[in-house]
């Protein structure tokens, strides 16, 4: 049910706060509410020791709002003559129909969340699409030994295909007792390919390990 207070700025409308205190901590339900906001709002300062209730009241709401705007105050008084106070009265009877009023913690109208969308909208539009990083990788592939057919090795090689990957120049080069490695470069997309897992997961592993027995990388440079 609402509850209706007026002449907050006289002590017979603070009374009328004190009367509504008694027994209670806030002014509607358990929990500080935009109720309490609103009629801490309209009471021109804090009640005096003659309303305890109010006084008390007065205290702990000031002392959430502190957390709330926990900028530095250096007081404000809020001047107008006597003859204004009547129709500054009738605001908080006017409040008790619409919640809208005064209210401190009150949510975005549709026009404020419409405009923060199109800010957001704007700053991803603004924003250049993140380019993955590339690198170059000289691999060392050995045989197992000199009847290795290093043609199909390198078949073998070359056969292994995945987005991010690009096999470059290559050439046989001697290791000894007839044997030889091939040396090849590729250029991989960091984001697509793990040089470690195109090793493990493609080239050492059936059916490749027929002609592959291990490979090296030589050399790992970013571009």
């Amino acid at each position: 049910m609402a509850v209706t207070f007026s002449d907050l700025h006289t002590e017979q409308g603070v009374k009328s706060v004190e009367e509504h205190l008694a027994g209670k901590t806030y002014i509607s339900g358990d929990q500080l509410s935009v109720d309490d906001v609103k009629v801490y709002a309209a009471v021109v300062e804090k009640p005096s020791d003659a309303f305890p209730n109010a006084s008390k009241w007065y205290d702990c709401v000031a002392s959430h709002l502190a957390k709330s705007f926990p900028g530095k105050a250096v007081g404000v008084s809020i001047g107008g003559s006597a003859a204004s106070a009547p129709a500054q009265a009738e605001a908080p009877a006017a409040v008790a129909d619409d919640d809208d009023d005064m209210d401190l913690f009150g949510d975005e109208t549709e026009e404020e969340k419409k405009a923060a969308e199109e800010r957001e909208a704007s700053k991803k539009d603004t924003k250049k699409p993140k380019e993955s990083g590339k690198s170059s990788v000289l691999m060392e592939v050995k045989p197992w030994d000199d009847e290795t057919d290093m043609k199909k090795l390198e078949e073998c090689v070359r056969a292994v295909e995945m987005p991010g990957l690009l096999w470059g120049a290559s050439k046989l080069v001697p290791v000894g007792y007839g044997i030889k490695k091939l040396t090849i470069m590729l250029t991989i997309v960091d984001d697509l390919v793990s040089p470690d897992n195109l090793i493990e997961d493609y080239l050492t592993c059936e059916p490749n390990n027929e002609y592959i027995q291990s490979v090296d990388i030589v050399a790992f440079n970013k571009i």
